[in-house]
C-alpha cells in the first residue's frame, strides 16, 4: 500500500478514536482545561503521533497527517450542520443544571460536576447567590452558561428580558434529551 495512503488511513482513524473517546468521558473536560489535563493532551498527542505516521518523520509525511486531520474536520463539521439531529447524537445536548435558585441534583450527578465546580462558574458569571440564578445550563461544548437577575439587568433592555428568557425556557425544556 502507498505510504501516504496509509498515513491518511491511521490519521482518519486516530481521529475518529480521539473524538469518540472525548465523548466518552465527558464535555465538561473540554471547557475546564486543568494542569493535569493540559499534560494529558500532550501525552495523547505523542502517543498517536507514531501510529498516523508510522516510521515516515520527513515533512511530508507530517503534512499529509495534518492536511488529513483538517479535512476530515472540516467534511464532519458539514455533515453536523447538514444534518442537525446526527450532531445531537454525536455532540449531546445542553443539560439543565440550576433551574430559578434550585440545583438539579441528578443532573449534577450525570455530568460529574460538583458543587464546588458550580461555583466556580457562578463567580465568573458574577453571581453570589445560587437562588439568585435563573437558569445553569452545561452546554454542548464543555461551558456553564448562566442566566441571573444581574445578567438580565445589564445585558437585555427591560422590554426584552422576560421574552428573552421565555424563548431559553422554551427552547431548553422542549428538548426531551434535555433530563439526562
Amino acid at each position: 500500500m502507498n505510504e501516504y495512503l496509509l498515513i491518511i488511513i491511521t490519521s482518519a482513524a486516530v481521529y475518529i478514536f480521539i473524538i469518540l473517546f472525548l465523548r466518552l468521558f465527558g464535555k465538561k473536560e473540554l471547557a475546564q482545561l486543568s494542569v493535569f489535563d493540559l499534560v494529558f493532551v500532550l501525552l495523547i498527542s505523542n502517543a498517536v503521533q507514531n501510529a498516523m505516521v508510522g516510521e515516515n518523520s520527513t515533512l511530508w509525511g507530517g503534512l499529509t497527517a495534518a492536511g488529513t486531520l483538517f479535512i476530515i474536520n472540516y467534511i464532519i463539521k458539514l455533515i453536523l450542520y447538514f444534518f442537525p439531529k446526527l450532531g445531537t447524537i454525536v455532540q449531546g445536548k445542553e443539560i439543565l443544571l440550576v433551574y430559578k435558585g434550585q440545583i438539579k441534583n441528578e443532573n449534577l450527578r450525570k455530568t460529574r460536576i460538583t458543587i464546588d465546580e458550580l461555583k466556580e462558574a457562578m463567580r465568573e458569571h458574577g453571581v453570589s447567590e445560587i437562588r439568585k440564578i435563573d437558569l445553569a445550563v452545561l452546554e454542548v461544548d464543555g461551558n456553564i452558561s448562566i442566566i441571573s437577575d444581574e445578567f438580565k439587568k445589564q445585558t437585555l433592555h427591560p422590554i426584552h428580558r422576560h421574552k428573552h428568557l421565555r424563548k431559553f425556557q422554551h427552547n431548553l425544556f422542549h428538548n426531551k434529551s434535555n433530563s439526562r
